[in-house]
């Protein structure tokens, strides 16, 4: 029975003694803090793969098409990602609020976290849109080629519309794991893979008599998946036990408006980090395309693989959000450091040994989008993977680190940090290596690197400083 199956009406001596028997500390804390946050990253870790694997599905249909229409999606999810990162970052919020209540087992707070949470993406939701409603006009403003910015409007039209239900599944998430349940929604991402495939493929090419919409059809098809995981996580959080207990969605109309200020002041940065993060392998991408399009298109492919292997330490570090958020909590100071370190622990060899394997596999990685391994975008892949290798660990701590540091509600100092890595020293040096010298692409990659490298060594210092300060 995990501690969430214990927050049942009880007598008030029983009460006491759950709370007792909660706080006392085991005999290994540190083995038990190990096995506790494997528990919970590893559905959420796969949960993040799950949602890499719809992504990559789509990029392995598109890559069909040609060079040209790689290019055009990687331009749209450009465009997307500024926009929907910062609705995502504002949202996740409601995991650090809902994990601190569950510490202090304060059920209200954590039910009107949620609600705050579906609240906030609703007022962002419309305002997000705008960007990729309008992507080929910002695409053509920044010298993308007319012809790629035409086909990434196409595939925008198709995204733009998912972008209220996902942020509803993010918070439904983001609550789900705090209870430590987050299953669920591993199981609905699961399914949602190969409905998205099946999707995406009868879409864009126009199969089994639908009607071909090319990339349209692609982001469309992502939309509508959306659509029926947020459906799902509602059916989950209403008739599932132990979420059920916590009547999420009843009175949902009466916003909590000093937490709905608490959320904001929580998440505003951490979607800024988002945007600042984001915004530079988006920016990297621009310059990709000014390049050539065989550059931007391999940068595509192997910013994909880095993607997919980021969604781990990501899911380990949105398991730290929670474990730390319980710490603070119960006012466990002990256990708050322990949760932190074990989960950098955590990714930084996950992130090592998949370093190894992409090295190792990085003309046969190309090869898969590509499907011919002496083309020139595939060679080009090939080279960027093993740049980018110096740079996988580090972006792996450095997310664990972050999620680590929200769980104590720390988001502003990292919001600082992440403008002087990711720009004054990630771009700059992109730009500086790929235009100034003969690096080109190369170059770009050598820059992300050093951003994601000064990132990461400012985050763990700054949970070291923290954790010190609350441990006197």
């Amino acid at each position: 029975m995990t501690c969430i199956d214990k927050i049942e009406p009880v007598a008030p001596h029983a009460a006491v003694a759950v709370s007792r028997a909660a706080l006392a500390v085991p005999r290994n804390p540190l083995a038990a803090e190990f096995s506790e946050t494997l528990k919970l990253a590893v559905p959420l870790a796969l949960t993040q793969l799950g949602q890499i694997a719809m992504m990559s599905t789509d990029l392995a249909f598109i890559g069909r098409l040609g060079s040209e229409a790689v290019a055009a999606a990687a331009l749209a999810h450009t465009v997307f990602f500024v926009s929907f990162t910062f609705g995502m970052g504002l949202v996740s919020a409601v995991s650090p609020l809902a994990a601190q209540a569950f510490g202090a087992r304060d059920p209200h707070v954590m039910r009107r976290a949620l609600r705050v949470g579906m609240w906030a993406a609703l007022f962002m939701a419309l305002p997000l849109m705008f960007l990729p409603f309008h992507g080929e006009s910002i695409l053509l403003a920044l010298g993308q080629a007319p012809a790629a910015a035409h086909l990434a409007q196409q595939y925008l039209f198709g995204l733009a519309w998912g972008i209220l239900p996902a942020l509803w599944f993010i918070a439904l998430r983001g609550f789900m794991s705090a209870v430590n349940r987050p299953e669920p929604v591993l199981w609905i991402t699961l399914a949602a893979i190969p409905a998205n495939a099946l999707l995406v493929y009868l879409l864009l090419y126009g199969k089994w008599g639908m009607p071909e919409f090319g990339l349209f059809g692609a982001g469309l098809a992502t939309t509508t998946v959306n659509l029926g995981m947020f459906l799902a996580g509602v059916w989950f959080a209403v008739r599932r036990r132990p979420f059920r207990k916590y009547h999420v969605f009843s009175r949902v109309w009466r916003i909590d408006w000093p937490l709905m200020g608490k959320l904001v002041a929580i998440g505003t940065p951490i979607s800024l980090s988002f945007l600042l993060e984001y915004g530079m392998f988006g920016a990297a991408g621009l310059l990709m395309g000014l390049i050539s399009t065989t550059a931007l298109a391999a940068h595509q492919i192997a910013l994909q693989i880095a993607a997919i292997l980021f969604m781990v330490p990501f899911g380990v570090g949105m398991a730290a959000t929670v474990r730390v958020g319980h710490a603070v909590g119960r006012r466990d100071p002990d256990g708050l450091r322990r949760a932190g370190y074990v989960a950098v622990a955590l990714s930084g060899t996950f992130m090592s040994v998949m370093t190894l394997a992409v090295i190792l596999a990085r003309f046969e990685i190309a090869t898969i989008f590509l499907g011919e391994a002496t083309d020139a975008t595939a060679q080009l892949t090939a080279m960027l993977l093993l740049i980018g290798a110096t740079f996988f660990i580090a972006d792996g701590v450095q997310t664990t680190t972050a999620g680590a540091l929200r769980g104590m509600n720390d988001t502003q100092v990292p919001l600082l940090f992440a403008t002087v890595s990711y720009w004054l020293v990630g771009f700059a040096s992109a730009y500086a290596l790929a235009f100034w010298t003969k690096l080109g692409a190369a170059g770009v990659w050598i820059g992300l690197s050093l951003g994601t490298a000064v990132y990461a060594t400012l985050l763990i210092l700054r949970f070291r400083l923290l954790a010190r300060r609350l441990l006197k």
